[in-house]
């Protein structure tokens, strides 16, 4: 079987959140970065900065802090194409593996922003691993914008594995 490219240049999600205090700070935490820049403002300022920033690898995970359902764009895909590869290749068994995950910044993120982002398959591949095990790649992307201005703020980039 060969990779499914297919799916390259479909719409995987679109999503708005809302980027919050409580979450940045917890998240800072959990990394183990007592940085005061992340949890008071003046600290912030001081540092020169327009807000609290999210550490660089919020964006990982930020749709889970500040997706909120009533704030979701209409215009949502009808099923995600990644979901569809996946399921397909896990029907034979197999592995699921987090590959590279990169982050592109146009500017810092801070608390007080809301994002909207949308997310595409960019790439579909197959590589032998070196005990000769197929490996298929999907790789996405999400670019998000300031709701407010428009502008370009993160895009970041993620490869998903299934091992067979």
């Amino acid at each position: 079987m060969t990779a499914d490219t297919s799916i390259i240049g479909m719409v995987t999600s679109r999503s708005r959140v809302v980027i919050e205090r409580g979450p940045v700070a917890n998240f800072a935490s959990a990394l183990d970065d007592e940085s005061p820049v992340y949890k008071d403002p003046a600290a912030a300022g001081a540092a020169g900065l327009a807000g609290i920033p999210a550490p660089p690898t919020f964006p990982f995970c930020m749709e889970h802090w500040g997706r909120f359902a009533e704030i979701q764009p209409e215009d949502q895909p009808d099923a995600n194409p990644i979901a569809d590869i996946i399921g397909s290749l896990m029907s034979s068994g197999g592995l699921i593996l987090h590959g590279e995950q990169s982050f592109t910044y146009h500017r810092p993120i801070v608390v007080g922003d809301v994002l909207v982002g949308e997310g595409k398959v960019v790439d579909v591949y197959e590589k032998e691993s070196s005990k000769g095990t197929k490996m298929t790649f999907i790789v996405s992307e999400t670019s998000w914008t300031d709701e407010r201005t428009g502008e370009p703020v993160v895009s970041t980039r993620f490869n998903l594995i299934h091992r067979a």
